[in-house]
Formats: C-alpha cells, structure tokens, sequence
C-alpha cells in the first residue's frame, strides 16, 4: 500500500489518471444502446421497383401520370450491429447521419429476422390502410366505381408503415388525379414520409432529417412532412427543398392543388 499524500502533485495526478483513461478506453469500445442511421433509397410510388410496379390497380380505369411521388426510407445499423462511442460522436457530428435510440429504430427485439418480419409486416398492414383511405377519400370526393376497386402494392423487402401516405397519394393520382384532368404532383418530383389511418390521419415516423436528404438527392424540390416533425425536418434540410407541413390525406391533396395552382400553400 501507498499513500497518494507521499508523491509530489505531479506524480498523483498521474496514478489518478489511469484509471480514468483507463475507463474512457473501455467506454469507447463497448457497444451502446444506439442506432446510426444514413439516408436510404427511395421510390416513385407511380413507377416501378425492381423492374415491377408499385402500385397495380384493378376494377377502374387508370390514367398515365407525370411526375414523381417518392416514398423515403433510412438505412441504419442492424439490431445485432455493436455501435461504440466513436461512432455515436462521429454521427452528431455528421449532418449525414443521425444517432438514434437503438429501441426507436428497433423496438421489437435484437433479432434480425425477426425485426425484418415484423417490419414486413407493418408493410403489408401499411399497404392496407393506404386503399383504405385512399378509397375512402374518393368516394367521399364522388368518384364513381370505387367499391370494385382493389390495389396491390409491391416495395420488395422495404419494410415499416412510414410509406402509408404516399401509398395513398399514388392510388389517388393514378385513379383520379388532381380531380380536373390534371395530375396530382403538378408534373413535380415530390417526396416525403408519414403512416395513414383509415379515416386518413397522418401520422409521425423516425429519421425526417435523413430523409429530407435522400430526397434531395433524388431530385424531388417538395417534401411532405407529418406536421408535427416540421422542426425535426429543418434540422438540416437540404438547400431548394420546400418543406409542406401535413396533417390528414385530405389537406395533402388540397395543398397540391394549391401548389400547382400557386395559391397558398402551408409551410412549416
């Protein structure tokens, strides 16, 4: 034994560290509780995926579309992946990535299988909800022969219901368009995110400031946003996007007819 009242300052300064450099050292390699996130792809919900298309609709005519609805996904780090404190400080200091709690991004397990399960899962049910109110709106809006209509949807492996209101926005524009001959995106590439419910709710989703930027990239100048994630989408918005705030399927539709029109447009 030894006490620290019998080195120099110097000296004791020196045993105390190493215990403490010694922990930073550990801390850096172990594996957190977090999630990097990148931007991921994107997809036209009007064109096609993997050489199929999106969206297939049978028992009413449909109508050749022009310009883009792109569906946005993030790509992060695999529920079994280890992330060290060098790669969380990397990703808040990267506008490209984006640290998340790692049970945000995957709340149902550290098992891959079953998260890409559960998460095809949500698709498909996604996928549902979406002609669901898609339907719904136009039947409210006095299309006729919507109760023969039925809609497949095919995005491969994305999984998640974040593509919820684009699934409806597409179904929509190839049935009916803007509701006067024209198209619903104005010929406009136009992006965003966000769930649908039946009744046509928009809903939040995960990762709006990863996907403002694969949009960007992908040539959209619009993005839709679930309102209540304005802020989380202008944390590092890309330069020339315009970000429009969202709340039903209803007032999305009427705020593309007003942009095409270039009336008044809600902004975030």
């Amino acid at each position: 034994m030894f006490s620290l009242s019998s080195l120099t300052r110097p000296k004791a300064l020196a045993v105390c560290a190493v215990p403490v450099v010694a922990l930073l050292a550990v801390t850096a390699l172990a594996p957190l509780p977090f999630a990097v996130a990148q931007p991921g792809s994107t997809a036209n919900v009007l064109g096609a995926s993997e050489g199929k298309p999106v969206i297939t609709i049978s028992g009413a005519p449909t109508r050749e579309t022009s310009g883009q609805l792109r569906m946005t996904t993030i790509v992060a780090t695999g529920p079994e992946m280890d992330v060290s404190l060098g790669d969380v400080v990397d990703g808040w200091f990267r506008t490209d990535r984006s640290v998340m709690p790692k049970d945000s991004v995957y709340p149902t397990g550290d098992n891959e299988e079953e998260v890409e399960k559960h998460n095809l899962g949500d698709m498909k049910k996604s996928q549902d909800t979406a002609t669901r109110a898609a339907l719904s709106y136009l039947k409210e809006s006095g299309v006729d022969g919507t109760d023969k209509v039925k809609a497949k949807v095919d995005l491969g492996k994305v999984g998640g219901p974040s593509a919820g209101l684009f699934l409806s926005l597409g179904i929509i524009d190839m049935i009916d368009g803007n509701g006067s001959g024209g198209d619903l995106t104005g010929g406009r590439n136009i992006a965003g995110t966000g769930t649908i419910t039946d009744d046509g709710k928009v809903g939040p989703v995960g990762g709006v400031s990863m996907k403002t930027q694969a949009a960007k990239r992908d040539g959209a100048s619009v993005f839709l946003v679930p309102q209540a994630e304005c802020s989380d989408a202008q944390a590092e918005l890309p330069k020339g996007l315009r970000l429009i705030p969202v709340k039903t399927l209803q007032g999305t539709v009427e705020s593309l007819r007003a942009l095409d029109k270039g009336g008044k447009v809600p902004s975030c």
